[in-house]
């Protein structure tokens, strides 16, 4: 049976006097927008507003909270948001009594995705309960934790609410006076979040849930139903799964890409997600649980011509005879650009200027070639280094960066097909190539879009990172860029073309970088800068909070697809189960696993065990992580 979905049908007046104990925790100290706003939306619910910082605030983020909160109290990151908590409690001190009801929530959901008012209406009707929550978990056997008996059903930590009958007893005041250290995340689920419901509701005190699992049938609603919980009136989105491990989201077919479009039809700020989820997330991981594919069509069915927007376009043009395709692929562009072409001798300048010069002003505003004073590092030292003052210039809203490709040493076949990739899921006709700027107008956190990554012809699936990784983490530290890297391959315009936002870039294009920074022409190669930078731009994206789209026209998808899903089916053919259970298998028996008894039972463990799993990962990690560094490989995460 499907719950009915919560309504309010009259005026709701809020008698409760309520404390909000609001807890938030940002590796780098930001507070991101959708915080202010959720904190905003609940002002009207609350007397009192306390919002409990595990770590640091920057100076920006401290004023946006005291814009919105009563209180901010900025504690040490220790004991996890248990510990904040009990701290915060303990902050309120005697004020507790004052209230008819606390709310103990966190910062890992957006909201409101749908009004707060029908929920706070229907548990002011319910004089019958001592605490609730509006999501819950379904209880799991074995305990996942302890390896046996059973976790019980509980009310998820990030919202639960006590009412007067509660905060006033005993018993709440011996759980959080004999409240442990929270060491792990392991423990503030086995002493909190898993304990709470049970341990009160034993003691005699009643409770209740918003939307619970018992009506969907599902251990987890609130990340394995969140569609169909935000049409029934849920208020919030949990964030985690924007970053959570793909292979789940496929066996349990969450659609992301689906939750957002329903979240967003009730008028939550997309970009309020993305500005978020972009820094926290895993580029590449994003990208597929968000499904951020765009397949474009070629009539331009999106773009906006009274959104004004500066466009330059940089060519590296190494082979000249290429200069009028790609000028031809500029000229697709629905708005004049200014055009900044990079080349290695002047007998090639004139020859380009020439063709430009045949070109039409209404494609092309102005324009200027440049000769370089070295083909080192090859068109990503001529967009890094020979057009660095257009990138930081401040004129530009979005840049073009394409080159004349020829991959000779892959072959005719590899190479045509590579160039093809590059130019027609880039700028495919006019039609398409307004489409492409059109996502720039609709996103303002787009920062970066680009083919997606070759694999026919090329041995990138699985392991795009090459030998490229540390290399690439170490390059990331030097800049500043504290985006997470993904495990497999990178995210990143292979063949490096894409268009993007400057300041997407800023991390990168910040530095002022020689031709001497570069690799020589036979040192052009994995672990070479320019191919370094290749793999870094959407991790710099991230990094200043701008997300990534790939975007591919019909028939490169057609090919892509056909071929990309016989490989997985040739390689699923000799495994079992879901791909969640097959790659997990194969990392413990393949490259960079043991390979022998003690890692298939680390599979086991995984895959019917995953939070037992984690407690045990760094005893595994220590030795994986080794092994795959002494050969050039990333660090797995999962």
């Amino acid at each position: 049976m499907q719950p009915a979905t919560i309504e309010l049908r009259a005026p709701f007046v809020d008698a409760s006097k309520r404390a909000i104990l609001y807890l938030l925790y940002d590796a780098q100290g930001v507070v991101d927008d959708y915080i202010p706003h959720a904190l905003r939306s609940l002002r009207p619910f609350a007397d009192h507003v306390l919002v409990i910082v595990n770590g640091a605030v920057d100076e920006a983020g401290r004023a946006a909270l005291d814009a919105v909160a009563d209180d901010v109290l900025v504690r040490e990151n220790v004991g996890f948001d248990v510990w904040g908590y009990k701290e915060g409690l303990a902050h309120l001190g005697d004020r507790v009594d004052e209230f008819d009801e606390v709310i103990l929530m966190n910062y890992t959901f957006f909201a409101p995705v749908r009004p707060f008012e029908p929920i706070f209406a229907a548990m002011d009707a319910r004089d019958d309960i001592d605490f609730w929550g509006i999501t819950d978990h379904a209880s799991v056997t074995p305990h996942p934790y302890h390896l046996r008996g059973t976790m019980p059903s509980h009310i998820q930590s990030h919202w639960i609410a006590a009412r007067r009958s509660l905060l006033r007893s005993d018993a709440w005041r011996a759980y959080w006076d004999d409240m442990p250290m929270i060491e792990s995340y392991g423990d503030s689920i086995t002493q909190h979040e898993s304990r709470f419901t049970k341990h009160f509701d034993d003691l005699g005190y009643d409770y209740a849930v918003s939307f619970p699992h018992q009506d969907y049938g599902s251990m987890h609603p609130v990340f394995d139903n969140a569609e169909l919980l935000i049409q029934q009136g849920c208020p919030i989105l949990k964030r985690r799964m924007f970053f959570h491990d793909p292979l789940y989201l496929d066996k349990e077919a969450i659609v992301v890409r689906w939750v957002v479009e329903t979240a967003c039809a009730e008028g939550f700020p997309e970009d309020l997600i993305w500005r978020n989820v972009s820094r926290v997330a895993q580029p590449r991981v994003l990208n597929t649980n968000a499904s951020m594919l765009e397949v474009l069509p070629e009539q331009d069915v999106a773009f906006d011509p009274s959104i004004p927007l500066r466009v330059a376009a940089t060519l590296h043009v190494y082979y000249d005879e290429m200069i009028d395709e790609m000028l031809d692929r500029i000229g697709h562009l629905p708005v004049a650009v200014d055009l900044y072409v990079t080349t290695t001798d002047e007998a090639k300048a004139e020859r380009i200027r020439a063709a430009i010069a045949l070109r039409s002003v209404d494609r092309i505003a102005r324009s200027e070639v440049r000769v370089l004073a070295s083909n080192r590092g090859r068109d990503l030292s001529g967009f890094f280094v020979g057009c660095r003052d257009v990138l930081v210039s401040g004129e530009y809203d979005v840049v073009v960066k394409i080159h004349s490709k020829k991959t000779v040493q892959a072959g005719y076949n590899a190479g045509h097909l590579f160039k093809r990739q590059q130019f027609e899921n880039l700028l495919s006709s006019p039609g398409y190539a307004a489409n492409m700027l059109a996502l720039f107008q609709q996103h303002p956190t787009l920062g970066v879009v680009f083919p997606p990554m070759i694999h026919i012809g090329f041995p990138t699936a699985g392991r795009g990172w090459f030998t490229n990784y540390w290399k690439t983490a170490e390059l990331m530290q030097d800049l500043g860029i504290q985006s997470r890297l993904d495990d497999i391959s990178p995210l990143a315009p292979y063949g490096a073309m894409f268009v993007a936002r400057p300041e997407a870039l800023l991390k990168v294009t910040s530095r002022e970088w020689t031709f001497e920074d570069y690799q020589s022409e036979s040192e052009h190669k994995d672990g070479s800068l320019a191919h370094l930078q290749e793999r870094i731009v959407s991790y710099a994206a991230a990094d200043a909070g701008f997300h990534t789209r790939t975007i591919a026209n019909a028939e490169h998808i057609a090919i892509s697809h056909t071929f990309m899903e016989y490989k997985l089916q040739a390689m699923s053919a000799y495994l079992p189960g879901y791909p969640f259970e097959q790659v997990h298998y194969l990392q413990h028996m393949g490259p960079g696993g043991d390979g022998s008894v003690l890692g298939a039972a680390k599979q086991i463990v995984r895959v019917r065990f995953p939070k037992a799993a984690d407690r045990l990962r760094p005893v595994y990690g220590i030795a994986r992580d080794t092994w795959r560094k002494v050969r050039g490989l990333p660090r797995r995460s999962s």
